[in-house]
């Protein structure tokens, strides 16, 4: 007789669309949900989970970086401060991975941190002690907002992609919409440094074409966005590239008058990152 282990299902695509406040998805037929669990890789992300069930928070992390074989080249380790009370802020071009890279890189050098990261990833219970939730999709709850001013005001490291969404092609170029200021409230506030990274790479074709494509018929859902598992396959024994420049002290941001001016600064000076 063979035995056989069955996978933990951490994605159920079906479960989530059921419990959801959406009536239109809801109402999908069964057939477009199958595509939607192909084309999101769910059975593939179930095994992942299912093979490092055992590993939560900072030792998750070294089990990803092994499982996808990926080669990280990272300049200018020596910027990392001695002091982790910083936001770590990073161009966002792959989505999953880059949020990967840049998680591994701090707790390597610090040991604990929080990532400010979509309520979504609270699903994977691996990865649900190091996330400060937010809800990208509307406002968040009280819940939400007190459990971001706790981190905001703690010592521990904070990891943040100020896009709040993945680089998209703007003005001809693959890049970061504007980045929002609250990291340079916060900054101030709370008496962070700011460290900037900057990531090379970028997508698949597929990725940007359909962005493009909804934009064309002024299609609003993020319909790429079921693309960024597969992108995150893809990136499997890939190299990848990192750039950390030097802190900013959160003083110097006190100059800053309009906080989102200085959001693009900082946005700026890590796109010049990748020149230097």
């Amino acid at each position: 007789m063979i035995h056989t282990t069955s996978k933990k299902e951490y994605i159920n695509i079906s479960d989530i669309i059921k419990n959801s406040q959406s009536d239109i998805l809801k109402k999908l037929p069964g057939f477009i949900i199958r595509w939607i669990k192909t084309i999101i890789k769910q059975d593939e992300i179930n095994r992942v989970l299912t093979k490092y069930e055992a590993y939560t928070g900072i030792d998750f992390l070294p089990k990803m970086i092994e499982e996808f074989n990926i080669n990280l080249e990272i300049e200018g380790k020596e910027n990392l401060p001695e002091n982790g009370k910083c936001f770590f802020v990073s161009n966002h071009p792959f989505g999953v991975i880059d949020g990967l890279v840049l998680t591994y890189i701090v707790s390597e050098k610090y040991g604990d941190f929080k990532a400010i990261g979509n309520d979504a990833f609270l699903f994977l219970p691996q990865l649900r002690p190091l996330i400060a939730a937010v809800n990208v999709y509307g406002y968040s709850n009280k819940e939400y907002i007190k459990a971001l001013d706790e981190v905001f005001n703690s010592d521990i490291p904070i990891t943040h992609f100020p896009a709040g969404e993945v680089s998209r092609k703007y003005h001809g170029k693959i890049q970061d919409r504007e980045w929002q200021k609250s990291f340079i409230t916060k900054s101030i506030s709370c008496h962070r440094n700011v460290v900037p990274f900057y990531m090379y790479g970028k997508n698949s074709k597929t990725f940007y074409f359909i962005y493009m494509l909804r934009q064309l018929f002024g299609i609003k859902q993020n319909l790429e966005l079921m693309l960024l598992p597969r992108e995150m396959f893809k990136k499997r024994n890939s190299t990848i590239k990192v750039k950390i420049g030097k802190p900013i002290s959160y003083e110097s941001l006190q100059k800053e008058t309009n906080h989102w001016d200085g959001a693009q600064k900082i946005r700026a000076l890590v796109y010049e990152l990748e020149k230097k």
